[in-house]
This record gives C-alpha cells, sequence and structure tokens, in this order.
C-alpha cells in the first residue's frame, strides 16, 4: 500500500507514517525532559508546559474558571497540564508523521511551538533571560531526535537498476531488490530494529533528563526553611475561644481548618519558592516614603493574632472553598501609616512573586480590623502553598481582592488608574464577602433513619457577625438553629438544628442572617461577579 506516489523515490505507507507519529512523540518527550532539566539547573520560573499552561490561565475566562473549580476543585491545575500534554503529544505526533514526508514540515511544526513557548515564557510578570533557556533546551532537543529518527523511517530510494529492469506492474522485482526497495519500513528489517534501539535510548534520556530536572527543582525548594524557621510569639494574642466554639457533631466542618485540609484556590501552576532571607515587600505609590521591608523587619515588628475565615469568591453556595484559621502577622495598617497614604489613594495594588494582582480597598485596610501581613497560621509558619513566607489576610473580603499570597509589592494607587488580575477579567474591583451559610449534615449521599436529626453546618459574615441561622423542611416555616460561641466577628460560626425526620423525601434549606439585620438572599445568583448567592439546599431521604 503506497501514499503519494512516489514511485523510484520509495514508497510511503501507512507503517512509515506511524514509526514517523511514534517519532514525533519521542521528540515531544526529549523536549519536555530538557525543559525540565534546564528549568532545574538554572532555575527559571517554569518548564515549557507550566509556562504555557500559566499563559492559558491569563486568558480563561470567568465562566471557565468557575466551570473547572466546580468540576475539577484542587485538581483544577492537574487537568489543565494533563490537557496540554494530550494536545502536545496529538501535535507532536502530527508533526513526526508529516516529517517522514518532509523534514522542513518537522521543523516549521517545532518552530511554532517554540514560538509558542518563548512567548509565554516572555511574557510573565516575573520573567528574565534565563526564562528562555528551558524552551530554547526543548526546541533543541525535538530537532535533534527528528533528526535522528526520521532518516531510519523513511523508505529507501528504488535502486534505479530495479526501475529499469523490470515493469513495476508486470514484471516481479528480484527478491534482494524488493527487500532493497521496501528497507526500515518492512516488518523486520535492520532499519526498523535501529528506529526501536534509538526510540528506546530517546525514551530513557528524557525520562532521565526529566527525573534530573525535578531533583534539581526540589533541592531550591524551601521546605526545609519553612520547616526550620522560629516565629515569635504574639505581642497581642488571639481571644482564648470560649466553652462551646465546636459542637463535634460528626459531618461538620471544625471551628479551625487543619493547614492540610485548608483550600487552595490560585493560579500558580508551580508553587513559587521563596526564601525568607531574599524576600522583600516594597511599599510605594501614593505615599510621603517609600518602605522596604526585609522577613526579619517583619517579624521583628509587634505581631498580631487572630482567628480569620478566608472565603473564595468562586465559592458556590453550600461549596467547599471556605476555611477558618488562626493567623500571626504583622499589622498592615500600621505599615501604612508609617508609609503615610497620601489623598485620594483608595486602592492597594499587591502583587505577588509570580506576578499576579489583587486590589485591595484601602478604607477596609485602615478601619481597624486585624489586616494582617500574615507569617503564620495555626501556630506553624505559612505552608508553601498558603504563601510561605508572608502573605496578606484582611478579614470581610473575597480572596481574590484581600488575601494575596507570596506577597512582595503594594502599590498605594487608585481603582481608577490601576486593575488587577481579576478585576481586568470582569470581575468587580471591590468585593465584599456576603452573609452566607452552609449545610454541613445530613450530606444527602446517604439515606437517614426517622427520628431526632442533627441538622448542622457553619454561617459567616466576616467583620459583620452571625446573629442568627434559621432551617426550613420542605418550604414550610423557618426554625431557629442554636448558634455555637464564637470569639469574635471574623470568623465562621456553626450551627445546629434538631430535626424530627419522618419518612419519604425532603429537601432541608438554610439561611443566615447577620448582626447588621441583613438576611441572605434566596435569588439564585452565580459567583460572578462578586460572590455567588441563594440558600443552600440538600435533599434527604429518611426510611
Amino acid at each position: 500500500m503506497s501514499l503519494g506516489g512516489r514511485g523510484s523515490k520509495g514508497r510511503l505507507d501507512w507503517w512509515s507514517l506511524g514509526l514517523g507519529a511514534i517519532a514525533g512523540v519521542l521528540a515531544a518527550g526529549a523536549a519536555l525532559g530538557a525543559g525540565q532539566f534546564v528549568a532545574g539547573l538554572t532555575g527559571a520560573s517554569g518548564s515549557p508546559v507550566v509556562v504555557v499552561g500559566e499563559l492559558q490561565i491569563d486568558f480563561t475566562p470567568p465562566w471557565l474558571k468557575n466551570f473547572a473549580i466546580a468540576e475539577f476543585g484542587a485538581d483544577d491545575k492537574l487537568v489543565l497540564v494533563s490537557g496540554i500534554l494530550v494536545v502536545l503529544g496529538l501535535f507532536a505526533a502530527v508533526i513526526g508523521a508529516a516529517a517522514t514526508r518532509r523534514m522542513a514540515y518537522g521543523m516549521a511544526g517545532v518552530a511554532v511551538f517554540a514560538v509558542v513557548g518563548l512567548t509565554a515564557a516572555a511574557t510573565r510578570p516575573d520573567a528574565t533571560a534565563a526564562s528562555l533557556l528551558p524552551t530554547l533546551a526543548a526546541t533543541a532537543a525535538a530537532v535533534a531526535v527528528l533528526q535522528l529518527l526520521i532518516p531510519m523511517v523513511r523508505p529507501p530510494a528504488l535502486p534505479a537498476r530495479a526501475a529499469l529492469s523490470h515493469d513495476p506492474v508486470t514484471t516481479p522485482a528480484r527478491p534482494e531488490e524488493r527487500a532493497e526497495a521496501e528497507g526500515p519500513a518492512g516488518s523486520e528489517g535492520p532499519g526498523r530494529r535501529r528506529f526501536i534501539a534509538a526510540g528506546a535510548a530517546t525514551a530513557g534520556v528524557a525520562a532521565g533528563a526529566g527525573l534530573a530536572g525535578r531533583l534539581l527543582t526540589e533541592r531550591s525548594s524551601v521546605a526545609s526553611a519553612q520547616k526550620s524557621l522560629h516565629i515569635p510569639r504574639s505581642s497581642l494574642p488571639a481571644q482564648a475561644l470560649p466553652p462551646g466554639t465546636d459542637l463535634h457533631i460528626p459531618g461538620l466542618a471544625p471551628f479551625v481548618t487543619p493547614n492540610g485540609s485548608f483550600y487552595r484556590v490560585d493560579t500558580a501552576l508551580v508553587l513559587p519558592q521563596v526564601n525568607p532571607a531574599s524576600w522583600r515587600l516594597r511599599i510605594h505609590g501614593m505615599v510621603s516614603r517609600e518602605i522596604t521591608l526585609t522577613f526579619d523587619q517583619l517579624i521583628k515588628r509587634p505581631l498580631i493574632e487572630d482567628y480569620v475565615t478566608l472565603c473564595c469568591v468562586s465559592n458556590p453556595v453550600d461549596g467547599p472553598y471556605i476555611g477558618n484559621a488562626k493567623w500571626l502577622g504583622a499589622s498592615l495598617a500600621a505599615v501604612l501609616r508609617e508609609a503615610g497614604i497620601k489623598a485620594g489613594a483608595d486602592q492597594l495594588l499587591c502583587t505577588s512573586v509570580d506576578g499576579f494582582t489583587s486590589g485591595t480597598p484601602v478604607q477596609t485596610v485602615m478601619d481597624g480590623r486585624d489586616a494582617l501581613l500574615a507569617v503564620a497560621m495555626n501556630g506553624q509558619a505559612l505552608p508553601v502553598a498558603h504563601g510561605f513566607p508572608a502573605r496578606m489576610v484582611v478579614p470581610g473580603l473575597y480572596g481574590y481582592v484581600s488575601a494575596t499570597k507570596w506577597v512582595t509589592d503594594i502599590e498605594v494607587t487608585t481603582f481608577a488608574g490601576n486593575y488587577a488580575f481579576w478585576a481586568q477579567r470582569g470581575w468587580s474591583q471591590q468585593a465584599p464577602i456576603k452573609t452566607e451559610c452552609r449545610i454541613d449534615v445530613p450530606n444527602g449521599l446517604d439515606e437517614i433513619r426517622a427520628g431526632p436529626t442533627a441538622v448542622a453546618g457553619v454561617a459567616w459574615a466576616q467583620h459583620k457577625g452571625i446573629e442568627a441561622v434559621e432551617v426550613r423542611v420542605d418550604r414550610g416555616p423557618w426554625q431557629q438553629a442554636r448558634l455555637a460561641a464564637v470569639p469574635g466577628l471574623d470568623t465562621w460560626r456553626q450551627w445546629v438544628w434538631e430535626w424530627q425526620a419522618t419518612s419519604g423525601g425532603h429537601v432541608l434549606e438554610a439561611r443566615a442572617t447577620d448582626k447588621t439585620g441583613y438576611t441572605q438572599s434566596a435569588v439564585v445568583a452565580p459567583p460572578e461577579p462578586n460572590g455567588a448567592t441563594g440558600y443552600p439546599t440538600v435533599s434527604v431521604a429518611v426510611r
């Protein structure tokens, strides 16, 4: 079976195209391995896959972001990287098959990937000259592998003497001529064996380079610095938790969320590794005096400890992207007062080491609440995934405008003059957290028995406080739930209502009222542009 009618120049059959596709995939694997190795060796911000993924995140519309978080949760970044790898593998196979026809086609395909990778690397906010090296190394590796493997895939030209000595249709070629014409694309020829050996070696080298790159990257990890860091005691300890803060109901979220269970939603595909010794925080813009703080200077300031609940704006009604922790940090308002905020400034444009920006209202930070430059979480130095060595924690605002991780720059400016990352994508510039509640038990997944049943959950209205929670069954009258104790206004509050469950199917709903008298809205609205609304609802089966 022949393709393209190549006659005396050799036959390009499906077998050759298949081997060419494999060669393309091997070239892609070699590129990934080389890129990872150079990224680990040079300390560049990421491999080509990472920088392309981060570029894709930058252009992700809000509806797609919400879909990814809702469907994949904390695995959304894994899904993104997996998708990039699948697409890369498919295109690499096409490029390899095209190269069997003409090497220039394969080189053009590699050039396209090189342009995409270099563009992504060069446009990262923290880009340096070293950021381009992983993609350049990946490109060189892909070119080398294609140049090595594709000649082993192509059938050789049919010898001239064979072409002249017989009619290719009516006169069969001699066996030795036929074998020579079939070449490496034949079922068991030496060309095929060379291809298998070279392909296996390529795969081995690519895997080894990738593993070495990972090890080099781990060498630069700050995990050991995070674990060994000594954080001074607070000069203003958190209020002792009053009795009855935690109702200890199975299935109900505990009052304090453990560090390992605290939700993570951010734009970083690879966690930034920031050494406390090199960390700096610059405060500038509309200030009387620019300030730059080192980490040692930060932790020598008076430290405040407080329980604060953080919530992601992407959290759906009854969703999991909320958690409560005991934070320790320096007063952000005190630092800003030292800098001297000029008249007219209303926004803090806060930048993470990876380039992410959030816009925080100046008035909210300065109104007396415990807005922190946090360095510890639940009695330990911040986990790397939650902003080590320092992050922002501002009670009462959704995380995308208040909780910048790995914060390294704060520009005092205006909302009119600067739009932060998600504001550029249509989200509200100022986003106070809405009064909401959640039903944790029953969860609606398991059938329950008739009789006394605890309906329990958490409610939150940070910096306003929860006054009441009500529950109703099958749209009946609202029933008052019992509230747990809380240490202040900035945390969520557990609640429970004792229900005499009867057999059959039922629908439970809840609503919260804050201390200003506002009761959460029944109107169902999606997270964008400033937080979801609606009553949490659970359907239960009672036997």
